[in-house]
């Protein structure tokens, strides 16, 4: 043999159930790497990656809030009715709807869609948009009461979850002083998390809703912020 060549010889079998199997933990080891960065990097940002809510779900029936609130003008406890009086917001009920479409909504899809699961005793499967995890209580009528009411221009100022508030009253009135008053509803106060469902073509998640979006608020507005406040 010339120096410098080299015979290369067949690896055994069983040398090469060795790299198989070598092959295989490296690749699930790095696929477990990436999947925990992706989460990782998901929650640092507040916003999941892989489950995505930059697009709202589809429902089985399609409720425009642009229709009702924008152009109607309802408000939010218009058929979220338990949203100052308790802990869930609640979901109307289709006799609710009922109340207006029974006569309001000939020929629109979406409404005969309504009638029939009226007329079937049936409810509607409306799809989740915002979740909190099961260990996690919020009482929408607590925030409600806190935030709503009459409120001075300057509190307003103070509170960096009202930014939007502050600018609707200048648009409205630009010599509007510090101490003038301005009143708080409800479906303000529902801007704050949901942002403004009223001109969403489809509701979606605005804002991440994890603890520390939480405990900032809290601390922001002297809201008390040990364990016991939302995990009881």
């Amino acid at each position: 043999m010339i120096p410098g060549d080299f015979q290369f010889s067949k690896p055994s079998r069983q040398g090469m159930v060795k790299l198989a199997i070598l092959g295989t933990f490296a690749f699930l080891v790095m696929a477990l790497v990436v999947v925990l960065l992706v989460f990782v990097i998901s929650a640092w940002l507040g916003r999941p990656v892989i489950f995505g809510y930059s697009e709202g779900p589809d429902q089985p029936i399609a409720f425009p809030h642009t229709k009702h609130v924008e152009e109607l003008g309802l408000d939010c406890t218009f058929c979220h009715r338990n949203v100052a009086l308790g802990e869930s917001a609640s979901i109307p009920a289709v006799g609710l709807c009922m109340t207006c479409h029974q006569n309001i909504g000939d020929e629109i899809p979406a409404v005969e869609k309504l009638r029939l699961a009226f007329e079937e005793n049936r409810p509607i499967d409306w799809v989740r948009v915002h979740r909190l995890p099961d260990h996690v209580q919020f009482v929408h009528s607590a925030h409600v009461k806190r935030f709503s009411g009459t409120k001075t221009v300057v509190e307003i100022i103070k509170d960096p979850e009202n930014q939007i508030r502050l600018k609707d009253a200048q648009r409205i009135n630009p010599q509007i002083k510090l101490d003038e008053t301005m009143q708080v509803t409800v479906s303000d106060v529902c801007v704050i998390c949901h942002g403004e469902v009223g001109k969403m073509e489809k509701v979606k998640q605005i804002r991440p809703l994890k603890m520390g979006d939480c405990v900032d608020c809290h601390k922001n507005n002297a809201a008390p912020t040990d364990c016991s406040t939302c995990h009881f």
